[in-house]
């Protein structure tokens, strides 16, 4: 009986002595890339830290007292509580409504649902914020001219430039990661006790709220921190809806202390509640999630029986359209026609459409052409990297190569509790000066998307080298090969799926990054997210929406890639 994989095994040549060699001579490279790992972590947040705690006098707090005591930065506190926790509920309720229908009804159209729900995981949420702003923007929104136009009306119906309004466009894109915790749980539930339920006389309804709900509990509060906490880190979408109206948050108010004059101690000092508040969300939802074992009734070999809808199943497929519309269709509508109109605001005939746009966009506007060139320059050169190093990282702690590697997991894993303005803090402070004067250069954002795309491009290399047995390794050990040519001869092309898939997740991830990018661009080093943002300022519409549709576009196409390799949910594989 032959071992899998035995092919691959075949292009090895034996070299030296057979047997395993007692020393590793390749111990210098596994070092090497777990030295870098702490490095690349460490550096960013010990100079948070240590800037939060000087000023021009030395050490102080002085600084933390003035961002708790200053009302315009506990009011940027406290609107961020209150957007992150009304957004946690709503994305709550639309997500664990449509992971359900969608896992336990017999809902139709249930793929099409699914790839609308990843459509909605896709959009950058900075994107989706510009769109509504051409839909619900009190002046010229097309919502209103709509409801204008049907009631005579002078007053607008949506105004979008609130904190309700902020509320509900981050709502929208935080929703995706509910979806996802919850739907797989919903997969895992046996129907054994709703069943019992149904024969005690217990209708739909009460099954689900007293049965299925509290068997999906830890992954109902799991999904409310993670959308708490992606709504924490966003800058984006309230930069783009909150300043026109004076609504700071955190995030904004850390990039107000970046304007002239800098103010670098307050902003780490600002830095740190929010770096350690996600910290502590992210233990408490690995606790909670630590013990959803028991919502398992009946191990993976339980019956799961779809619940008939019965008369209620059309109105509630259109309930589901309904939301999904809000996130998917009307703002890609309204960026397409922006994107195909001489002006935005007014019907698309054959008299408003043009194609100018794209060739304004693509040729002639000053900063396009640069910042595609530097986001797909970045994006293929920190997805490759990226992808070597979480690979490297994630062999070292699989098959314990030396003591201690198991800790690489933390460091590994550390950006997750990082917001991606904070990161920018660091790296800012970190660079800014020798040996290290990064700033002012493209290389600032290759480490900057380098260390906060490490966890994704880690956990996926991780769990594909999970399921490749080490014996595959020993016996390309035992006819000669060192560990570093067992992994590129045979543990690289077995794995070859899942790490195309981590290449993949890590370049999406930094074409759409902004909350790091808008901290640390220079007019050379500008990127098409940055740009998006800048534009908004100048009123060009069409060549937002140009590019907007671009980043979508390419998004697409690579998720598709990763669907078709990997074959599995593209929101569970970021899990």
């Amino acid at each position: 009986m032959s071992l899998p994989g035995a092919g691959v095994l075949g292009k090895l040549r034996v070299a030296g002595r057979p047997g395993l060699r007692r020393i590793d001579a390749t111990l210098p490279v596994w070092v090497g890339a777990a030295l870098f790992l702490v490095f690349l972590m460490l550096l960013p947040l010990g100079s948070i830290f240590v800037t939060s705690l000087r000023d021009e006098h030395g050490i102080t707090l002085r600084n933390y007292l003035d961002v708790f005591t200053e009302e315009a930065f506990f009011k940027a506190i406290w609107n961020t509580v209150v957007v992150s926790f009304w957004v946690g509920v709503i994305a709550l309720g639309i997500g664990a409504l449509l992971g359900w229908l969608v896992t336990r009804t017999d809902l139709p159209w249930k793929r099409a649902i699914r790839a609308l729900v990843m459509a909605s995981f896709v959009t950058p949420p900075f994107l989706g914020a510009f769109a509504w702003t051409l839909l619900a923007g009190p002046n010229a929104g097309l919502l209103n001219k709509l409801y204008r136009s049907l009631t005579g009306s002078e007053e607008h119906l949506l105004n979008i430039f609130t904190i309700e309004g902020l509320i509900f466009v981050m709502a929208l894109y935080s929703f995706p990661y509910v979806f996802s915790m919850i739907a797989n749980v919903c997969e895992l539930i046996s129907s054994d006790l709703e069943d019992a339920a149904n024969i005690l006389g217990a209708g739909k309804m009460r099954v689900a709220l007293s049965i299925t709900l509290p068997l999906a509990a830890p992954a109902l509060v799991g999904g409310f921190i993670i959308a708490f906490l992606h709504s924490l880190s966003l800058f984006g979408a309230p930069a783009i809806l909150g300043l026109p109206s004076g609504i700071h948050t955190i995030t904004t108010q850390i990039w107000a202390l970046f304007q002239y004059p800098p103010r670098l101690d307050l902003a780490a000092a600002f830095s740190v509640p929010l770096l350690l508040t996600t910290m502590c969300l992210i233990a408490l939802q690995k606790k909670i999630l630590g013990r959803r074992g028991y919502s398992t009734v009946g191990g993976k070999g339980g019956q799961r029986r779809l619940v008939q809808l019965g008369v209620l199943r059309f109105p509630v497929l259109l309930l589901v359209v309904g939301i999904l519309s809000l996130s998917v269709f009307l703002p890609y509508w309204i960026l397409l026609k922006a994107a195909l109109s001489k002006a935005w605001a007014v019907p698309l005939t054959w008299d408003n459409f043009t194609l100018g746009n794209f060739g304004f966009a693509f040729f002639s506007y000053g900063d396009t052409q640069r910042a595609i060139l530097n986001t797909f320059k970045l994006g293929i050169l920190t997805a490759t990297v990226g992808t070597l190093i979480a690979a490297l990282i994630a062999y070292i702690t699989n098959r314990q190569i030396f003591r201690g590697a198991r800790f690489l997991n933390f460091f590994a894993l550390a950006p997750l509790v990082v917001p991606g303005i904070v990161l920018a803090v660091g790296l800012f402070i970190a660079y800014t000066r020798p040996p290290l004067a990064l700033y002012g250069t493209i290389w600032i954002l290759f480490v900057a998307y380098l260390t906060k795309e490490m966890p994704i491009g880690f956990s996926q290399a991780e769990t594909t080298f999970k399921s490749i047995h080490p014996e595959l390794e020993e016996a390309s050990r035992i006819v000669g090969a060192n560990r570093l040519r067992a992994l590129r001869d045979v543990t690289a092309p077995l794995a070859r799926s899942g790490l195309i898939a981590a290449w993949c997740f890590i370049f999406v991830g930094v074409i759409r990054e902004l909350s790091a990018s808008i901290l640390l661009f220079t007019p050379k080093s500008k990127v098409v997210s940055v740009v998006i943002f800048d534009l908004k300022e100048e009123g060009q519409i069409g060549v937002i929406a140009v590019l907007g549709i671009l980043l979508l576009v390419v998004s697409f196409l690579v998720i598709f890639t990763v669907q078709r390799l990997v074959g599995r949910d593209v929101l569970a594989s970021r899990e």
